[in-house]
């Protein structure tokens, strides 16, 4: 009687198995996730199956993060012909940065209604020494409102130190909102969240993390790092608000200390401040996030997207936005990131800290060294996840032997998110270039179409290559079998990363 319930239990079984593998088939976009999650459903007996449904479901595909903000479908028509008309007028600007890149502008204008934008003024912010004073500097000037989403803020020096100017802002009658990633910034939750409530601010959760829906909140992480001051004067990067970004005293009067937790590690990492009318679409992005989380919905004024006026810097900068994540239709990133890559006529020059680039990305790197292009790759030396770059190693062989120059950063961590491309665009934002940056997280990167920017940035890059020891391909080649064994193993479950 039992063996015939056993067997019972199995034919079931095998039904579950088979009907999760047809799921994973319809459900997931890429053919390599595909096949690393029916193999760990088919060898992996119940946690498998457990596994995907926490991790491995389409969200973009299933569209829950409804967080459209114009309701009014013609109103949302007229603004996006507002957006192509204005974005056109700008790709005829005498720029050779843009002519060179016309379709990427095209990609992102038609994929996520991203403006070009220009007169803006930019500034490159190298470490949490040069980021923080500005951004303090910035926050004591604001008069309507202060927009911020952080996927790490920290209960520390500089956490505490604007929140201060938070809490002083609110209670002057500037309204403040605060978004925060309820895993990422965890040590806020409780008491530096109810002091600001407690000032006027308004904060609140990104996605809210509760035990019954735990994996897949832990999953789907917002991992932009956004201030909008007065909708005029905006921040974006890779730099989250931690003391460990702080690698030298820059100002008494900030309260700035070095280092924090991890005062003897070098924290490596590139921030943009923005001031124009490119803005706007972090306005946007953060506007969107904040109806998606908040009890409330921001009514759409000329205060949150100011139009240019007489007394307004008018800068020369060409700026546009990438942004994507599981409420996108497309992984616009991603998308973007391609482009830039196969536009390049003399060199790439990429910054990442976590490189898990799937075949796309790696083929395009491929195609460029091969058609004589320098491309080079700058990575850490010691990462924070031992096992993520375990599987980052398993790419470099394909790379090396194409002819792509990869460097491993001795100074310290490299957390810097960039890419410049033939000195006329600058690409830095909070995207990695990884699985989960390009599906799963929400993320932004602002692209800076200009030769000033880009050729500062590339010098920047060659400045951090003197921290770094390069690859050598035939000793890379020589290496024990057991290493490239294990590293192929770890990029097996790369996808799910």
């Amino acid at each position: 009687m039992q063996e015939k319930w056993l067997l019972v239990y199995e034919i079931i079984y095998v039904i579950v198995v088979v009907l999760v593998c047809l799921r994973v088939i319809y459900d997931t976009r890429s053919t390599t996730k595909t096949i690393a999650y029916m193999l760990l459903v088919i060898f992996l007996p119940i946690a498998g199956i457990f596994i995907y449904f926490s991790f491995g479901i389409n969200y973009r595909k299933r569209k829950i993060y409804n967080k459209k903000i114009v309701k009014d479908n013609k109103l949302d028509e007229q603004i996006h012909a507002e957006i192509v008309h204005y974005t056109l007028h700008n790709l005829e600007r005498k720029n050779p940065a843009i002519a060179a890149n016309k379709e990427l502008a095209h990609l992102l204008l038609k994929d996520g209604s991203s403006p070009l934008t220009a007169n803006n003024n930019v500034k490159l912010l190298v470490n949490g020494e040069q980021k923080f004073p500005e951004v303090l500097k910035a926050l004591e000037e604001a008069k309507h409102h202060i927009h911020i989403e952080y996927y790490i803020y920290e209960d520390d020096e500089i956490g505490r130190a604007i929140e201060q100017i938070l809490i002083r802002k609110a209670q002057e009658g500037v309204i403040v909102r605060f978004i925060y990633d309820d895993f990422g910034s965890r040590t806020i939750r409780k008491k530096m969240v109810r002091r600001l409530r407690d000032a006027g601010a308004k904060a609140y959760a990104f996605h809210k993390i509760i035990f019954i829906a735990l994996a897949n909140r832990l999953n789907y992480r917002n991992h932009r790092k956004i201030i909008v001051i007065d909708g005029v004067v905006g921040f974006v990067g890779g730099i989250n608000v931690s003391d460990r970004y702080i690698n030298t005293p820059d100002s008494k009067s900030s309260g700035i200390k070095p280092g924090g937790k991890n005062k003897n590690l070098y924290w490596r990492d590139t921030h943009l401040r923005i001031e124009g009318p490119g803005v706007h679409y972090l306005q946007y992005l953060f506007l969107a996030d904040w109806n998606f989380c908040a009890n409330e919905t921001a009514t759409l004024t000329n205060d949150l997207f100011p139009k240019e006026h007489p007394f307004m810097p008018r800068g020369n900068k060409l700026v546009q936005m990438a942004a994507s994540g599981p409420d996108s239709d497309r992984p616009t990133i991603l998308f973007s990131l391609l482009q830039a890559i196969y536009l390049a006529q003399e060199e790439i020059l990429i910054t990442t800290p976590y490189f898990i680039p799937g075949e796309s990305i790696l083929e395009a790197l491929i195609v460029s060294a091969l058609s004589g292009l320098k491309v080079k790759l700058l990575v850490p030396g010691v990462s924070d996840s031992k096992f993520v770059n375990t599987a980052a190693r398993s790419y470099y062989a394909e790379l090396l032997k194409a002819g792509v120059e990869i460097y491993r950063y001795q100074k310290g961590f490299v957390h810097a998110k960039t890419m410049v491309t033939d000195s006329k665009v600058a690409i830095v934002g909070s995207a990695n270039m990884d699985y989960r940056s390009f599906d799963l997280n929400f993320e932004v990167n602002a692209i800076v179409y200009d030769q000033e920017i880009a050729s500062e940035l590339r010098t920047i890059f060659y400045e951090d290559l003197k921290g770094a020891e390069q690859i050598d391909p035939v000793r890379w080649e020589a290496r024990p079998w057991y290493y490239e064994l294990t590293e192929k193993t770890a990029r097996l479950v790369a996808p799910m990363l």
